[in-house]
């Protein structure tokens, strides 16, 4: 066995990666408040994207692009903590718990069996399943330090949960009209069965206010079951480590610390002990990095790689779309929340 252990990249050699993703998610960051209907996590991706298959970043780049990848996108999901209140969540996620776990639990049940039947990887195939699931391009983020896919499989569900997204914002306020949904009836719908919450609020709000509010807040109340969800996943990685011989694997060691201060950072805002004044940063700081993280995931993905994968992950996120939107109503009518 070789003695010797790569020296972890030192901040200097990291700088290029890092001034290049951080540029690149500045732009991205301004473009998407243009067009806030695209956002800026979706625009970082595509730059990204753009750069990496127009002129590949040479290798002096690649040690900053993988750390932006890895280590700055879990330093965004603290930051997300910050804006979320588990007070105000509370309030609000008791009335929608039913509807959110049912619909949780559609979208995981839709990505094991369908992506089965169309022979989609485990990874992406996970990656999809979560992203529809509880947040999309936030929630692929924080399982992505966890079970570790390629990049082109983290770009590949974003584009496809984004897809998707687009689709829903153009079609839901209509939907709502045409089955003469309440207020209240289609925010539960929104908050329930579109997965990004830019997309949430401009489904929302085009609908009504009252409904656009209502969304925002079932919306962030569905965001906090990303904890246990990385939490399962973290645990299920460490068994079948165990299962695979990996005798000196540990649970320790691959949990996500992550969560623990989003934790933290949610309980200090809920507590009161960040001052207001300082939220709008923090909240601009927690945007920038996500942007940034991805804008790195995009620089490091392969479109050609991307191609052999074909239409089917397109198709799997369709179907547990589809199952999300489809058991959200189908719940709401049992219970007489429409």
């Amino acid at each position: 066995m070789n003695a010797t252990v790569a020296a972890a990249p030192t901040l200097p050699q990291r700088l290029p990666g890092l001034a290049l993703a951080a540029g690149l998610a500045l732009l991205a960051v301004w473009l998407g408040r243009l067009a806030p209907l695209l956002g800026g996590p979706v625009i970082g991706i595509v730059l990204g994207l753009a750069v990496r298959n127009a002129a590949a970043p040479g290798a002096a780049f690649a040690p900053g692009i993988q750390f932006a990848g890895k280590q700055v996108l879990q330093w965004s999901i603290v930051a997300l903590g910050f804006g979320l209140s588990l007070g105000q969540v509370a309030k609000t996620g008791f009335d929608s718990l039913a509807v959110t776990l049912v619909t949780v639990t559609a979208a995981f049940f839709a990505a094991w069996g369908l992506g089965r039947l169309l022979g989609v990887r485990d990874k992406l195939k996970l990656l999809i399943g979560v992203g529809t699931a509880i947040c999309g391009g936030s929630a692929i983020a924080a399982v992505t330090p966890i079970v570790k896919p390629d990049e082109h499989d983290t770009a590949f569900a974003i584009s496809t949960i984004f897809l998707f997204n687009l689709a829903a914002v153009l079609l839901f306020p209509l939907l709502g009209h045409v089955l003469h949904l309440s207020d209240l009836g289609f925010g539960l719908w929104a908050g329930t069965a579109i997965n990004d919450t830019s997309s949430v609020v401009a489904a929302g709000y085009s609908y009504s206010k009252q409904a656009g509010d209502y969304a925002t807040i079932v919306k962030l109340t569905r965001a906090t079951l990303i904890i246990p969800v990385c939490l399962a996943l973290a645990v299920a990685v460490a068994v079948r480590a165990k299962k695979q011989g990996a005798g000196d694997f540990s649970l320790w060691r691959i949990f996500p610390w992550f969560i623990l201060w989003f934790l933290v950072a949610s309980a200090l805002r809920t507590a009161g002990l960040v001052p207001a004044a300082l939220l709008p940063v923090l909240h601009a700081a927690a945007e920038f990095l996500i942007v940034m993280a991805l804008t790195a995931i995009g620089l490091s993905a392969d479109l050609r790689r991307m191609a052999t994968t074909g239409a089917r992950p397109i198709l799997l996120g369709l179907g547990v779309w589809a199952a999300v939107a489809l058991s959200s109503l189908a719940v709401q009518r049992l219970i007489g929340q429409l």
